[in-house]
């Protein structure tokens, strides 16, 4: 089946002004410019020239025409009606798409570059097949990306959902540019990736989840899946950043060994590791050296958050008593800082990695030239002000609006709620309007490296309220990480989502449908104890 599309003059109607004499757009994101081109193209040959060096990405295009009803063919021809091309262009990422009259051309400033510019030729084609068009409007667009971190944090220690589920999220997370995939892989619940220095942190440390912490079946990552998934994902230019919880959030590990307890309290016991043996740093740094030549990221999460409310234990402790007296240490918020100094020491030390941790670690004044901060808490606005102005490299991931185990809907009961829940349109006025209120000097904004949204899944055990609680928002999220200001529109946002929705359909994602909230119904959130999470959960 031979099958092209056109791109019509769009309507000021619902585009803003930018594009009022451009293609109509259907991609998402949205790109920084689009303008038409005298001519039409018209699909009469399917070849792909692309030099050695993007084999990798003429790959990705030829299945992305096979999966429209292309018979796509490599080749060298400078003739080829798909020609892909390296350089020529300023910015990390960047891309045009060319559309002329005899072919379509993609020029990357590097490899991602060319890989983003067929994603937003293939979002056109799928249009395009959906209304069997037979003809191309010429025109071109140049595009790049706003911020160069456009993550999305996959927890599977309460949930542990597998392998195929984490592909499928891979391949959508490509389709809309999304670079980053945070992978937290240890918590009290589950530990799930394989340490074969230490193997029962898996085999024991795995079992159980968030709803059924006694179940026997043990559910991790083996070293071997941990690599395939890794390669699946470079092929598709994101990077995969693996995150180790601590010093708290330990209990499966100190499952598995208890030696290196630093106790908890009776709701989250063992939850700390015990910052007064030295054994522990040992421990811990052998596990990230051996995590550290699985993922070859330059970063390493190492959470850092919600340790203090489980601390108190540290008292009873004499070896952490030992250390208070040795270091000159206060309290137990000053052993925290010192625990969380040396681990990034020893993991900058030991793998040249940078550390990422929650926004807490901000009080523990890591260093700024190898750390980089996660604020998470949306009601703490001035913790996000100190780390810029000391300087220190942000990602923005705030509860309201980009936690997605928020509610999305009012007619939902399954999830988090902070004095409002988490629609799709906060996700897409999210940061912007923040700017406006947070009043945040322009030149500290060149600290922020971007967004991301964060999947926490307490109450999801399932793939379908994985894909209920993540489609469309991440959507969203993708356009504000991606998009420049001037360019984006909510309306014009939804029309393009319309395109996204049919795509869902035929990959039988259960997506939630913001333009008709009962079509699919809220899947149940799982409970713990028989007890459903109550609608103002907010731990």
């Amino acid at each position: 089946m031979q099958i092209s599309y056109v791109w019509a003059v769009c309507s000021a109607l619902f585009l803003p002004l930018f594009y009022a004499e451009a293609f109509e757009n259907f991609s998402i994101p949205q790109p920084r410019s689009a303008s038409s081109l005298p001519g039409e193209f018209t699909i009469g040959k399917t070849d792909i020239s692309a030099p050695d060096s993007l084999d990798n990405e003429a790959h990705h295009l030829a299945n992305g025409l096979k999966a429209l009803g292309f018979t796509p063919q490599p080749g060298r021809a400078v003739s080829a009606a798909f020609v892909l091309k390296l350089g020529g262009i300023e910015g990390s990422e960047a891309y045009k798409l060319i559309i002329n009259p005899n072919q379509i051309i993609i020029q990357g400033s590097d490899k991602a570059g060319v890989f983003y510019g067929i994603q937003t030729l293939l979002q056109q084609l799928f249009h395009a097949c959906r209304l069997q068009e037979t003809t191309l409007e010429c025109g071109i667009i140049e595009d790049a990306p706003r911020y160069p971190w456009r993550g999305f944090m996959l927890d599977e220690a309460r949930h542990f959902f597998g392998k195929e589920k984490v592909l499928q999220i891979l391949d959508n997370m490509a389709r809309f540019k999304l670079n980053k995939f945070h992978w937290h892989l240890t918590d009290e619940p589950g530990w799930r990736l394989e340490i074969k220095q230490f193997p029962k942190l898996a085999s024991v440390g795995g079992k159980g989840s968030w709803s059924q912490p006694n179940d026997p079946s043990c559910r991790f990552y083996t070293q071997d899946e941990i690599k395939e998934i890794i390669q699946y994902a470079a092929s598709r230019h994101i990077e995969i950043i693996p995150e180790i919880d601590m010093p708290g959030h330990a209990t499966a590990a100190n499952r598995a060994y208890p030696e290196y307890s630093g106790g908890g309290t009776p709701d989250h016991p063992h939850y700390t590791f015990n910052p007064g043996k030295e054994k522990t740093y040992e421990f811990l740094t052998r596990i990230l050296e051996e995590t550290s030549q699985l993922f070859p990221s330059a970063y390493f999460h190492l959470g850092g958050d919600e340790v203090a409310f489980a601390s108190k234990s540290w008292d009873s402790l004499p070896e952490v008593q030992q250390l208070k007296e040795r270091e000159n240490l206060k309290s137990n918020k000053e052993v925290e800082g010192y625990f969380v100094r040396k681990m990034i020491r020893q993991l900058h030390e030991k793998t040249g990695k940078i550390a990422i941790g929650w926004d807490e670690m901000l009080d523990a004044q890591v260093p700024k030239d190898h750390t980089i901060l996660m604020w998470w808490r949306h009601d703490r606005v001035p913790v996000l002000k100190e780390a810029l102005a000391q300087g220190y490299r942000v990602v923005m991931c705030p509860r309201r609006p980009l936690y997605f185990d928020f509610l999305q809907h009012k007619s939902h009961k399954w999830g988090r709620v902070w004095g409002g829940f988490c629609p799709i349109q906060d996700v897409y006025e999210f940061p912007d309007k923040g700017f406006a209120l947070w009043n945040i000097p322009t030149e500290q904004q060149t600290q922020i490296m971007g967004l991301q949204a964060n999947l926490w899944t307490e109450r999801i055990s399932t793939p379908q309220r994985v894909d209920f609680m993540t489609w469309p928002r991440l959507c969203a999220a993708a356009e504000s990480a991606w998009s420049i200001p001037s360019v984006k529109n909510f309306d014009d946002f939804s029309r393009r989502l319309e395109e996204a929705y049919v795509f869902f359909d035929q990959q039988e994602i259960y997506y939630f449908d913001t333009r008709d909230p009962e079509r699919r119904k809220e899947p149940a959130g799982c409970e713990k104890n028989g007890n459903p999470m109550p609608m103002d959960y907010r731990d």
